[in-house]
């Protein structure tokens, strides 16, 4: 008798499964009748509220990775794990404060369009759209690896399988449906995960007779309770340098990844997007203090039963199947079922969002901006949208195939180093800084993307851990955002001292007074 359903196929969660595939494949269909234009396909016509945005917002940014690994990471790591729970969250004030209303007001479809607002198109359009791009497929492959890992766990497919199911759903949800379908898969995953997790962690607090109390003086009572407890043993950086490093990447990182910052269009005005990130905001930091308690109920009763030594039965345990089995012991096989049937729709929105983003960079940045220089018409850019979109699933379908062996954890900490380096110091200084020039806005973004790439590949994530050199890793840093944003920060700052861009000056009044004002 296997100690846990998990790895099974779960009637529940097959019926919930369909369900979703259903219901989402019934809004694209409907979304692809309202899907002709560029606008439409690439920004949902700007016609989505804030609030609604807000959710897809949240959806969007909440992975499973954020559900099961961050949840995993408390239940192992304790008082430590919850570094991710406040470093994915804390990135959203800046993305209020810094970035939305400019990028509202100076955009059309891409982050791209505000960094050339003002800037020769052509350079800087070209290297924007290679640091999106390689952005997106670097956060695709943690993500189809993680689907196929995940969904080979929990409804005991094959990994193959399981990972061109999502891909293939992936490309209809993009292809036939645009922004509008992508976004209302978002919004209704966001409203099941954050549903599931409420009913988890209060099935937790009701266990534990409704007080945090008796939840840490369980947690106490385990082996390594005070470990759990108490910050600096698990972990999670190499040094403090390290840390502060972990944690700019995290903030930073959100205000440049092209998923995130495409949504913005999809508003009618600057004022609807500061709404949609301040509802995106609560939403996602409700999620994160839910994680805080599904995290340590499955310490006190998931971690010492399973997670330390597995039962026999069962499958491969690791951290990011505590809240599932948390979910099995409190709620039984059915909640089980839903929760594996959400951690599936949690990876096509997100998969979906990504695949849209850097289909966009392609075919608004590089084919419309850069080959057509920005002279085309709507029904051949969205056609090039949509080959892309193609392309970019088969790619990820078949880097999926060729990481299946690899660790590929540090993937998603890449992705965001990688956006805090590459994307955002450019997006901030071309949106707030009169001096700077065309040059420097490509090479801050050529620098920043391949510092963020050679330093990570240098340090202990990769060098020792997914190429197991025998050798000290040349870089001690697991997190590289602090040396490459630096780096792309400086490169701006001092390649605008030695150059000069006259027209990118002279429209600085300009930019500053439609991106203020909306005008």
């Amino acid at each position: 008798m296997p100690a846990t359903q998990l790895g099974q196929l779960s009637p529940v969660a097959i019926a919930f499964f369909f369900v979703f595939i259903g219901v989402t494949l019934g809004i694209t269909y409907w979304a692809a009748r309202k899907t002709k234009t560029t606008s439409e396909f690439y920004a949902a016509g700007g016609g989505i509220s804030g609030f609604q945005n807000g959710l897809a917002l949240a959806g969007d940014y909440m992975s499973a990775a954020s559900f099961l690994g961050i949840a995993g990471l408390v239940a192992t790591g304790g008082y430590d794990g919850l570094i991710y729970s406040v470093g994915y969250l804390v990135g959203w004030p800046i993305v209020m404060f810094l970035i939305a209303e400019p990028l509202r007001n100076l955009g059309k479809y891409t982050f791209a369009d505000v960094v050339a607002y003002r800037l020769q198109q052509k350079p800087v359009k070209t290297m924007a759209a290679v640091g999106s791009v390689t952005t997106v497929i670097i956060y695709l492959i943690a993500q189809m690896v993680g689907a196929g890992s995940l969904i080979k766990l929990m409804f005991g497919l094959k990994y193959e399988y399981a990972l061109i199911a999502v891909g293939i759903l992936m490309i209809a949800y993009v292809l036939f449906g645009g922004m509008l379908a992508t976004t209302w898969v978002q919004i209704i995953k966001a409203v099941l995960l954050i549903g599931g997790a409420t009913v988890l962690a209060l099935l937790v607090l009701n266990r534990f007779g409704w007080s945090y109390g008796n939840l840490f003086s369980a947690v106490a009572k385990l082996p390594n309770g005070d470990a759990l407890l108490t910050p600096g043993h698990y972990k999670v950086a190499t040094s403090p340098f390290d840390l502060v490093s972990l944690a700019l990447g995290l903030m930073f990182g959100t205000a440049g990844l092209p998923h995130i910052l495409m949504r913005f269009y999809t508003v009618p005005d600057a004022r609807e997007a500061r709404k949609s990130v301040f509802v995106a905001t609560g939403f996602i930091g409700y999620f994160y203090i839910l994680t805080f308690t599904i995290g340590y109920g499955a310490a006190a009763l998931v971690a010492a039963k399973f997670l330390a030594k597995p039962a026999p039965g069962t499958p491969g345990m690791g951290n990011n199947v505590a809240a599932p089995l948390l979910a099995e012991i409190l709620g039984g096989g059915p909640f089980l079922g839903f929760l594996c049937a959400v951690a599936f729709a949690t990876i096509l929105a997100v998969v979906a969002g990504l695949t849209l983003a850097g289909a966009s960079a392609i075919s608004h940045d590089l084919y419309a901006g850069v080959m057509k220089g920005g002279v085309t018409d709507e029904k051949t850019e969205v056609g090039v949208a949509k080959i892309a979109t193609v392309a970019l699933g088969v790619i990820a379908i078949l880097l999926g195939l060729l990481f299946k062996e690899v660790n590929v954890a540090f993937m998603v900490g890449l992705a965001f180093a990688v956006a805090a380096s590459a994307n955002f110091p450019a997006l901030l200084m071309s949106v707030f800084w009169k001096k700077f020039t065309t040059q420097a806005a490509v090479a801050s973004m050529a620098v920043g993307l391949a510092s963020a790439v050679i330093l990570i590949v240098l340090s202990p994530t990769v060098w020792t851990d997914v190429f197991h050199f025998a050798s000290a890793p040349p870089v001690p840093l697991k997190n590289p955002a602090l040396i490459s944003m630096t780096l792309a920060f400086l490169t701006g700052f001092i390649v605008s001292l030695v150059t000069r861009d006259q027209n990118a000056e002279d429209g600085f009044e300009e930019q500053q007074m439609r991106a203020t004002f909306g005008l």
